[in-house]
């Protein structure tokens, strides 16, 4: 079976540069899909998954700050990347403040860009298979995210994937804020009303499962989020 190819989203308005660096990404086996503006990009983005978007700064319709902005609201996680002809500082520093990886200054060599894409990509895989190795013990409670299994004395019980998913981000914030609209948008993809109710339906759920230990509370935070209580 054919390993899955790693998906980058490339939004170019220079049709040259952005021809060329889709092959020589392609020919170092990624997957690429090229948008020439900015609004293009955003609907690609809603349309597809993707694994790191590479944005041009000076883009038509839609500036590559603007799109950046937009991408991070559905995944504030996603690696990304500017490309661009301003090198004034304010630029570099407003385009780290929106949460780039790295800001690349054109014209850049392909090879060093391949060399840091690979770096970020790697970086972000040893993190993620860390992760998903993490148990949690919280007060009578045992949870494994990886066989998605809370465990009370003799009693098992087999998480659904959403379950399973904000139970792990709880636990992670575990006797902190978990905000409502980062749980929204990386577990559910965007932080709509119908959404946000789906969600206190999951909490809800989770509560029943965690209500034999008198210790732990998911407590609610008024219009920020919820809070796991837990020994």
């Amino acid at each position: 079976m054919e390993a899955k190819k790693t998906k980058i989203l490339l939004c170019e308005d220079d049709t040259n540069l952005g021809m060329v660096l889709k092959t020589y990404l392609e020919l170092n086996d990624f997957d690429v899909t090229l948008e020439r503006d900015g609004r293009l990009g955003l609907a690609a983005f809603q349309r597809e998954k993707y694994d790191l978007c590479l944005l041009d700064v000076m883009m038509p319709n839609m500036d590559g700050f603007t799109l950046a902005e937009e991408i991070r609201d559905v995944d504030p996680d996603i690696p990304l990347f500017f490309l661009s002809a301003k090198t004034m500082k304010e630029d570099i520093i407003q385009g780290y403040k929106l949460g780039a990886d790295d800001y690349i200054t054109k014209p850049f060599d392909s090879e060093v860009l391949l060399m840091k894409i690979r770096a970020i990509l790697k970086r972000n895989e040893e993190e993620n298979r860390v992760n998903d190795n993490i148990e949690f013990d919280m007060g009578n409670y045992h949870f494994n995210p990886k066989l998605r299994e809370l465990k009370h004395g003799e009693q098992k019980i087999t998480l659904s994937p959403k379950e399973n998913d904000l139970l792990k981000m709880l636990a992670e914030h575990k006797n902190d804020l978990l905000p409502r609209e980062r749980a929204l948008k990386k577990i559910w993809g965007s932080d709509t009303y119908f959404n946000g109710r789906s969600m206190d339906v999951y909490i809800a759920k989770l509560r029943k499962y965690l209500k034999e230990d008198t210790n732990i509370e998911i407590v609610n935070i008024h219009g920020n989020g919820f809070r796991l209580v837990a020994p």
